[in-house]
């Protein structure tokens, strides 16, 4: 990281005050820093039309902080970005002027279109392709905005945010399930919605899934992509909504200001479901923020795959030589496309990224490397893939350290994650990895002047004859490994 490429991003919002910090303007940049605080500025706004002194206060402290945390991580560019609890307050105007000075910084006050837009691009920055519509529940306000792959569809800002609800409605649930309903009424993304995506935007709605997660035992702790049937996602909500409030006051996963707005979220959600009746609620971390960065980034940029974008960077930073990949990824590529000549893109893809990870843990002690590494891409802040894809990368990687009959907790819930036809790929695509670096010490210049290909009966390694000692006995029984995999003999050329 260089300390002049960092980039941050404040975002004044109607529940939190949060920054963020990232190392740089790229399609899939790190975190260096995530911080916020809690001040509930949209919370009277509905029903007094201003932002409360005691919110307004706690918000400024927060901007002050921020102010210095920036320049002591000498952050190159910042932007400060306001929604809608200051949007819609009658002293909202007082208090923007009253944050620039505490920020040091210009803030710009975005409308509730451009709030859905930004929503919609950070969705599409996060995610491969997305088709549906993305919902963007703050405390304030609800966006909802269609996406198709990289084109954002007319969007849509609703009062129907958490805190917004709540006061609307008087802290009465039936009352809110009223208003939901009546402010729901004919909008054109839900109609784009029907039997496509709903990308659930917002620290609520995740607090939900995280709820979802822990109630069925889901082995990946990720929100990211967690998706839910339309159906499932419906009947939990239902049962969020009818909870006893004391009982979502006691829930110690969800943090203390998130649970009185679980209710008023899962109500907007299951409305949202009801009307649109998408196939399934996909959970999204990235929102407004990320569609800043996006925004700003060259075509060609945004047109990266943020997949193996971000496997390159772990590849830059971690592997032995980063070089090696390079040879590894045309050298796989040769056999995979030799086995199975009519494979899908989307597994394709997944095999380079794999390529690119494949040597992100050798620091690591050898007896666990297996396990280490399999943690570290289960949860890596990788963007465009979905779980089954994180699951394939993780089981990838540790069974090419660990053997391929190795066996850990952690991968045997992913396996559940997997098709039999995926997880048995997992299998092979390690197994070749383990003949590539037993040949190559994870160096490049070896793998390129060498082929692995197979043919009906064969899987058949040529060398060199300078390279004849690499088909040692440890090689070849490696060899032999992968060629029962894939039904062959092997022949060492």
């Amino acid at each position: 990281m260089s300390l002049g490429d960092t980039v941050a991003i404040i975002d004044i919002g109607s529940n939190s005050v949060r920054l963020v910090v990232y190392e740089n303007l790229s399609r899939a940049p790190g975190q260096v820093f995530n911080e916020k605080e809690m001040a509930g500025l949209g919370r009277q706004v509905a029903s007094t039309g201003m932002l409360a002194a005691d919110a307004v206060e706690k918000a400024l402290a927060a901007l002050v902080r921020f102010r210095i945390l920036c320049e002591a991580m000498h952050v190159a560019q910042l932007r400060v970005i306001a929604t809608a609890a200051a949007r819609y307050a009658s002293n909202g105007p007082d208090f923007i002027a009253r944050a620039e000075a505490a920020v040091g910084q210009p803030i710009e006050l975005i409308s509730g279109d451009r709030e859905a837009y930004l929503s919609a691009l950070g969705v599409i920055s996060g995610f491969d392709r997305p088709n549906g519509v993305v919902g963007d529940l703050g405390g304030g306000s609800l966006e909802l905005a269609a996406v198709d792959g990289s084109r954002v569809g007319e969007g849509v800002s609703l009062a129907l945010g958490g805190l917004a609800l709540m006061d609307r409605a008087k802290n009465s649930i039936k009352a809110a399930e009223k208003i939901v309903r009546d402010d729901l009424d004919n909008h054109p993304q839900l109609a784009a919605m029907r039997g496509r995506d709903f990308f659930a935007v917002g620290g609520t709605w995740r607090a939900l899934a995280t709820l979802h997660q822990r109630q069925s035992g889901y082995p990946l702790n990720v929100m990211h992509g967690y998706t839910v049937s339309a159906r499932e996602a419906s009947e939990f909500v239902r049962l969020v909504e009818r909870a006893d409030a004391a009982m979502l006051e006691s829930i110690e996963a969800i943090s203390s200001a998130r649970r009185p707005l679980l209710a008023y979220g899962a109500l907007v959600l299951d409305q949202l479901i009801k009307r649109g009746r998408p196939r399934q609620v996909v959970i999204s971390a990235h929102g407004v923020r990320e569609g800043l960065m996006h925004e700003q980034l060259a075509p060609a940029e945004r047109d990266a795959d943020a997949l193996l974008r971000g496997a390159q960077d772990y590849n830059q930073l971690r592997a032995r030589d980063p070089r090696h990949a390079a040879d590894l990824i045309p050298w796989a590529e040769r056999l995979l496309d030799s086995a199975y000549p009519n494979d899908e893109p989307a597994l394709k893809r997944l095999q380079i990224a794999a390529c690119l990870l494949s040597d992100i843990g050798w620091r690591a002690h050898p007896d666990y490397r297996g396990e280490q590494t399999l943690n570290v891409i289960a949860h890596a802040p990788f963007s465009g893939v979905d779980h089954a894809g994180r699951a394939f990368l993780s089981l990838t990687a540790f069974y090419r350290y660990a053997g391929l009959k190795g066996a850990a907790p952690a991968a045997e819930g992913l396996r559940r994650l997997l098709t039999p036809r995926v997880l048995e790929r997992a299998h092979v695509v390690a197994a070749i990895f383990r003949v590539a670096y037993l040949m190559s010490a994870g160096m490049p210049g070896i793998l390129s002047q060498t082929t692995l290909v197979c043919d009906d009966r064969r899987l058949i390694l040529s060398l060199p004859p300078e390279f004849r000692s690499l088909a040692s006995q440890r090689v070849t029984g490696r060899l032999k490994q992968l060629a029962r995999l894939l039904g062959r003999e092997v022949e060492i050329r």
